[in-house]
């Protein structure tokens, strides 16, 4: 009888790492789900990594609790909230609100895919590359541009306009305080978000209604 033994296919050694890796990072995104799932509480232990390439630098505790504050405060039961390019807001977002509001987060990193449903892949180079039924739906949006330019403030805010049906955060540079104006007419509030690591450029908090005053 023949031997067949070398009828068998195999992997070649490119595509079986190839394989080790995508398993590899299937597993890492389940344990985080299963942390975020396990875990009622606001737990800084279980954020990502900042990717700087990516330009992202994470709000601290203090400002992560102060924005869920707004949320809550500003947006009522059945309401829509869309948080642009700020994914650490999502988890404590959704845990504060999730039982009686939608929330989405729109991102680029697919990392925060573990967040599907919730999650929409979202690059502001492409930025009326959305669902037609997020079209001014969203009762709520929240948005940190990655980039402080001015191509990136307009593009994200070309999204804005075209998500939102009432109220509007911005938090970014100082130095994008006209651009922010001019697009979307907001004006600066007294709170100042701030970073788990400190940066360089001065950070600020624009809206179209009164932010401070929700944090009261």
């Amino acid at each position: 009888m023949a031997d067949d033994d070398d009828d068998v296919p195999t992997l070649s050694a490119e595509t079986f790492a190839a394989l080790q890796e995508f398993y590899a990072e299937q597993q890492k995104r389940q344990e985080i789900l299963t942390k975020l799932e396990a875990d009622n509480k606001l737990n800084e232990n279980i954020l990502l990594e900042e990717n700087w390439q990516l330009s992202q630098f994470w709000y601290n505790e203090a400002t992560v609790h102060s924005l869920v504050k707004v949320v809550d405060k500003v947006v009522s039961d059945g309401g829509r909230v869309a948080l642009i390019s700020c994914p650490t807001l999502f988890v404590p977002v959704k845990r504060q609100i999730g039982d009686r509001a939608t929330v989405s987060l729109l991102e680029y990193d697919r990392r925060f895919e573990i967040h599907a449903p919730d999650f929409i892949f979202y690059d502001y180079n492409t930025p009326d590359r959305l669902p037609s039924e997020m079209h001014n739906s969203y009762d709520l949006v929240i948005a940190d541009p990655p980039f402080l330019s001015e191509e990136c403030i307009t593009k994200t805010s070309q999204t804005i306009k075209l998500l939102s049906k009432d109220k509007i955060v911005i938090c970014t540079g100082a130095v994008m305080e006209e651009h922010v104006k001019n697009l979307l007419g907001l004006k600066k509030c007294d709170f100042e978000p701030r970073h788990r690591n400190n940066l360089a450029n001065e950070f600020v908090c624009y809206a179209n209604f009164d932010l401070d005053e929700a944090l009261r």
